[in-house]
């Protein structure tokens, strides 16, 4: 009988217990409804800050409105977060409030490889051939190439490019720059790439006068050795300076003029 007791006994406690954690957790639940916004946090998943607090808050009172002294649960973190990642270098933002009040707004953005200069405006490409504008408050060190970039854009775009020979042309750019990067002897030592009027980039180097016809974006590996073998066969015979051009965008060819 005692036995029976003492679990009825034990039961009921728990049952106290249970029915008076249901009671803190909706009163803590219903405390955090009528909580109201206080402010914006914004972190970054990477070390890039095309993207400033400033930015983000400029956009949401543009496209979202009123969000300070609201009700927490009241915001549509889905709209904040459809506002912002279409903005600018932001591929993906994540948002959430917290019971100190403000709404955390989580950024990843877009991590640049190339940068265009295009007239007066130049524009960044991403590693999938995505462009997004140059930021006014932070510029990254990326390889630039300007000239008669094939691209038929105006300033402020972001997005992919329409054309698919637009699109195989910046996907041949990505592809160079990445042997440039992996080799480093070229990123180190080629200090700018210019696209001529017939399409043909040229490549300039820190030292010496040569300027090296690539012709089109493909076919890097081939064409740098090409100019490998112009360093260690040619150069060392007629000196620095005695041809004005190498051309090594034909297979299997190197044209030196003065």
């Amino acid at each position: 009988m005692k036995a029976r007791v003492r679990i009825l006994v034990s039961v009921a406690v728990l049952a106290a217990l249970v029915a008076l954690c249901a009671l803190i957790h909706a009163g803590t639940a219903r405390e955090r409804a009528l909580r109201t916004c206080e402010g914006i946090r914004v972190e970054y998943a990477d070390d890039y800050r095309f993207v400033s607090e400033q930015d983000i808050k400029d956009y949401l009172d543009k496209y979202y409105g009123a969000y300070i002294g609201q009700r927490l649960d009241s915001i549509k973190l889905h709209k904040v977060e459809s506002i912002l990642d279409v903005q600018s270098a932001i591929l993906k933002s994540e948002a959430y409030t917290t019971e100190d009040g403000m709404l955390n707004i989580r950024l990843t953005q877009r991590e640049p490889v190339i940068r265009f200069q295009k007239g007066g405006y130049g524009f960044y490409a991403d590693c999938n051939g995505f462009l997004f504008p140059l930021q006014e408050n932070y510029t990254t060190p990326v390889p630039v190439m300007d000239g008669a970039v094939p691209l038929q854009y105006s300033e402020g775009f972001k997005g992919a490019p329409e054309t698919e020979v637009e699109r195989e042309w910046i996907a041949g750019v990505v592809s160079l720059v990445d042997y440039m990067e992996k080799s480093r002897i070229w990123a180190e030592n080629i200090v700018q790439m210019h696209v001529e009027a017939d399409g043909d980039i040229v490549m300039i180097p820190r030292q010496g006068g040569e300027r090296f016809i690539f012709g089109s974006p493909f076919g890097a590996k081939d064409k740098f050795d090409r100019m490998s073998d112009y360093y260690r066969y040619i150069l060392p015979e007629k000196g620095e300076g005695y041809y004005r051009t190498v051309n090594v965008k034909f297979d299997k060819q190197i044209i030196c003029k003065k």
